[in-house]
Formats: C-alpha cells, sequence, structure tokens
C-alpha cells in the first residue's frame, strides 16, 4: 500500500474523533498505529529490556572476576604442596640460624673467642670491649669495639677467622691508619653479633 504524503494535508483534522476511530483515514490509523508502537516499544525496552541488559553486562563482569579469583586459588591450590615445602625448608634454615646466634649465657664468651682468633693470627690488641646495646624491632644488636695492630696480611687472617666462628659476628665501620715512628699499621672495627628477641617487647 502506498501512502501519499498530499493526501495528509487534505485531512480535516476537525473531523477526527477519538470516538469514531474506524472512521479514521488510514493514513492516520497507520500513524497512529506506529506512534502507539513506538511507545510500547520506548517503555517496554526502560522498563524490562534495560534492566535485564545491565543485569547481564553486571553478570559478564562478576564472571571475569571469578574466573580470575578461580585461576589465582587454583594456582595456590595446585603448588600448595611445594609451598609447604618451601615453608618447611625455610622454618628449617630459620632455626638453624637461631642456633648460631649466642644466648644471654654465651656472649661474655665472645670476647674470649675473638681475642684468641686475634692472638693467633698474629694481631695484638690495644683495646676491645662492649658498646652499648642497640634494640631492634626483633633482635639486639651487641656490639664489640676492636682495635689490633698488625700488618694487612694479618688482618686478613683475622677476618676469615672471624667468619669461621660458630656464632653470626659480622664487622662493620672498620679504619686502618699508620701510627708510631715504626708505622704501625692500627686496625679499628666494630663487630656485631645479634641477640634474638622472642615475642613482642614492652
Amino acid at each position: 500500500m502506498n501512502l501519499d504524503i498530499k493526501s495528509l494535508t487534505e485531512i480535516d483534522w476537525n473531523e477526527i474523533e477519538l470516538d469514531n476511530i474506524g472512521e479514521w483515514p488510514i493514513i492516520v490509523k497507520i500513524l497512529c498505529c506506529s506512534f502507539v508502537a513506538l511507545i510500547v516499544l520506548f517503555f517496554s525496552y526502560s522498563l524490562l529490556v534495560s534492566s535485564e541488559i545491565d543485569r547481564y553486562h553486571n553478570a559478564v563482569s562478576q564472571e571475569t572476576e571469578l574466573r580470575d579469583s578461580y585461576k589465582k586459588k587454583y594456582a595456590i591450590a595446585s603448588n600448595l604442596a611445594v609451598y609447604r615445602q618451601q615453608m618447611l625448608e625455610m622454618e628449617d634454615k630459620f632455626s638453624q640460624l637461631l642456633k648460631r646466634l649466642p644466648t644471654s649465657n654465651e656472649t661474655p664468651g665472645l670476647l674470649d673467642d675473638l681475642s684468641y682468633v686475634g692472638t693467633t693470627s698474629g694481631l695484638t690488641f690495644l683495646k676491645i670491649g662492649w658498646l652499648p646495646e642497640v634494640e631492634k624491632e626483633f633482635y639486639t644488636e651487641l656490639p664489640i669495639k676492636i682495635e689490633v695492630v698488625g700488618s694487612y696480611h694479618e688482618f686478613g687472617n683475622f677476618v676469615g677467622k672471624v667468619a669461621q666462628l660458630p656464632r653470626i659476628v659480622s664487622l662493620h665501620d672498620f679504619t686502618i691508619e699508620t701510627q708510631g715512628q715504626n708505622n704501625e699499621l692500627i686496625f679499628s672495627v666494630v663487630a656485631k653479633t645479634y641477640r634474638y628477641e622472642a615475642g613482642d617487647k614492652k
């Protein structure tokens, strides 16, 4: 059916009444039906389809998040045995390191150990003694000030023997100076050992 746009201009709109819809011109009926159909489609989309589309997008987004979460948890679960083995190894290494830290009863003996290591390396001690303790979050530093006289070779022997001690001792802030008429070499160093503080400090 062809619609003639000219026919719209020939319609007497005053004669069109709602009580007599059956007598309306065909083009008016078509326009009215199209308008009603557009209104129905608009409200149907706004009230029904739009909310479902938003719900669909939310479901897709949630599915993506759940998939990512599942992949991460699956990767952790699949490597759980490996993680447990690594945890046991770390606990074992930590336990071994703790055993190398001196206890409160053993710290006085460290001065004797360092003195013995120094004298067997050929060094002459000018000074050796404890400095004030330095408290950290989980441990306490126990510094020892050492000053010895000797040669470079003897200093090297001393450092090597300190590294072989059964307890952990690290050397810091060392200086080497010449002194006296014989240009003696004075080796000054701070040796630090550590005491583990179990539990929270108050």
